[in-house]
């Protein structure tokens, strides 16, 4: 193998922490790390350092926080680093002054199987939509987002039982091992640069809103259930329970003999809660109400008079 690369990688969340620890595991020459600035967090709004930057810190690697990746200040201090590469992983979109600055390029590591699911929230969209198959890619920066040359990819199945939650701690695991291969397949100077296919059924991944967590009752029940799946634990699918907003966390398909309109309920007061959907009935299992902590549906009946 040939000189490790000087590394500069640029991450936020918990997610992309795991990608950070395995490349200073693994020896590579990460000489610095941009991340967002600290933001005021908790009651106290006290001054929050990302994931990324306690991670840095603690193996003593430089940190970036720049306001804007356009201010002349910044972009002297990266070039100052005189990276090879730069590796991306759950950051935010880049300029290409920041993006073309090293030699060697600037990859991204993305949560699906591109061209399949470009977008803020391909974990949560390819549950919603019903997927069993999901991935990680890495890809190298171009202008359009999500679009440029595949390095490599790597398959994970989605089961019946996954959420979001358990689907994201998987591909952030899985993620950091490709990010590791794609370093040391650039350094070795033998990599692939596959462009993207335009697949007619493409599926986007776009950022998910409150608003648009909304439970549509009249929606056949399996789509709701994916859509609750999708959601769980973060940001949650909400309905509307007495005039309370309540997030629901965990669903089943069920069936009742009951006629009722999509949004209606049905429950015994202790062991059930059934909404009536566009074609059936949804069982809640998992919910929370409005200024109440999550609960399983028996301990939430019983405290909680319908």
């Amino acid at each position: 193998m040939s000189n490790p690369l000087r590394i500069i990688f640029m991450g936020t969340p918990e997610f992309a922490v795991p990608s950070l620890q395995s490349l200073v595991e693994n020896n590579s020459n990460v000489v610095a790390v941009v991340t967002v600035p600290d933001k005021p967090a908790g009651r106290g709004q006290k001054q929050m350092a990302s994931p990324v930057k306690i991670y840095a810190e603690s193996q003593g690697i430089p940190v970036l926080q720049p306001e804007k990746l356009k201010s002349p200040t910044f972009l002297e201090e990266l070039k100052s680093y005189d990276a090879d590469l730069q590796v991306v992983v759950a950051f935010r979109m880049l300029p290409e002054v920041v993006w073309s600055m090293p030699s060697k390029g600037t990859f991204n590591l993305h949560s699906s199987l591109l061209p399949q699911y470009r977008g803020a929230a391909p974990i949560n969209w390819a549950i919603i939509n019903g997927e069993t198959e999901s991935g990680v890619t890495t890809f190298f920066i171009e202008k359009d987002i999500d679009t440029g040359k595949i390095i490599f990819q790597d398959k994970e199945p989605i089961s019946p039982d996954d959420n979001a939650g358990t689907l994201y701690e998987r591909l952030m695991r899985k993620g950091a091992n490709l990010v590791v291969k794609t370093v040391r397949a650039i350094e070795d100077g033998n990599y692939p640069q596959e462009p993207q296919s335009e697949p007619e059924n493409i599926k986007a991944a776009p950022k998910i809103f409150r608003e648009t967590c909304e439970i549509e009752w009249n929606r056949p029940a399996i789509e709701i259930h994916n859509f609750v799946r999708g959601l769980s634990p973060y940001p949650a699918a909400w309905t509307t329970l007495n005039g309370l907003s309540c997030k629901v966390f965990k669903t089943k398909v069920t069936e009742s003999a009951d006629d009722a309109r999509p949004g209606e309920y049905r429950s015994d007061s202790k062991s059930y809660l059934h909404f009536k959907t566009g074609d059936g009935w949804l069982a809640i299992e998992e919910l929370q109400i409005e200024g109440k902590k999550r609960m399983a549906i028996g301990d939430f009946l019983r405290g909680y008079k319908l």
